[in-house]
């Protein structure tokens, strides 16, 4: 029987999985550290898209905690070090593997045409562009979509529910939330054999996504007062853009309609009925000369 710490004249040498082990309650520690300092705005959960808000945030200084201390250094590790045409090759690579997930939503929408186009980006950039590292179906005029379960909910009707920071995951609502279980089977790498194929994959995948972020939290920072509200209102915003295939109905304002005067003269109005003074009189016609 191996012991996690193994003494050998006079040293203690731990072994790799005691040490993952002590790193990992480590940084769960520090993360709810960070987590607990995490301020809440007296006001928070007044917004009717938010009112988990007070929860909301917690979640997100712990998603904030885990960003600086590990994926942040790693995606600026992996812009530095790979050359641009190597990134661009795996962005590529990951978004081709999207491309039966686009086509299965689009179907499911209704948009059957866009269906259609998204598998044959997706067996173009498979084989000609060598597994998706080269985007030739965009060369050859095949647009790229970008569709999940949690659009397709929406076009079915479903209303998005409230706003959510999921762990790890970051902004979401209750509807893309139940979208993400169906999502994962819909990704090509879910259905790879091979488990530590699939888990760098995914890893590597994570990785790159966070370092196409890099240059947007330069802009966030910058230009937002609050993060979690900044961070918050664009997800909304983007994800009913995606939903109405970018031509949204215009929202109604709940403060306009509450300052809008009655008309007078209607049902259930609480005005006095208008008198004779209150009626426009119009001007009788003139007589046919």
């Amino acid at each position: 029987m191996t012991s996690p710490a193994l003494a050998t004249e006079g040293r203690v040498h731990v072994s790799m999985p005691a040490l993952r082990r002590l790193l990992g309650v480590a940084t769960i520690a520090l993360l709810a550290l960070l987590t607990g300092c995490a301020s809440v705005p007296p006001g928070a959960g007044q917004d009717p898209r938010d009112p988990l808000e007070a929860f909301n945030r917690q979640v997100f200084e712990f998603n904030e905690g885990l960003d600086t201390i590990l994926l942040k250094p790693l995606a600026i590790v992996y812009d530095t070090v790979l050359p641009n045409p190597v990134q661009d090759c795996l962005a590529n690579g990951f978004s081709n593997l999207r491309e039966p997930s686009n086509a299965i939503n689009n179907l499911l929408q209704g948009k059957v045409k866009d269906s259609v186009s998204d598998v044959c980006r997706f067996a173009v950039n498979t084989t000609i562009g060598l597994l998706g590292c080269f985007d030739v179906a965009s060369r050859m005029g095949l647009e790229k979509h970008r569709e999940d379960f949690g659009q397709t909910l929406g076009v079915w009707g479903l209303g998005q529910g409230p706003f959510l920071v999921l762990p790890l995951f970051g902004p979401s609502t209750v509807r893309d939330t139940a979208g993400l279980g169906a999502e994962s089977v819909l990704d090509v790498n879910f259905w790879l054999d091979n488990v530590s194929v699939r888990n760098t994959i995914f890893a590597v995948r994570t990785v790159n996504l966070r370092a196409e972020l890099l240059k947007a939290e330069e802009l966030i920072s910058g230009a937002a007062l609050d993060k979690y509200t900044f961070v918050r209102d664009g997800y909304l915003q983007r994800r009913r853009n995606l939903v109405y295939d970018g031509n949204p109905p215009r929202e109604r304002d709940p403060e306009d309609e509450e300052d809008a005067p009655a008309p007078k003269g209607t049902k259930g109005s609480s005005g006095p009925p208008a008198t004779g003074s209150d009626v426009k009189q119009e001007p009788a016609p003139r007589p046919a000369q």
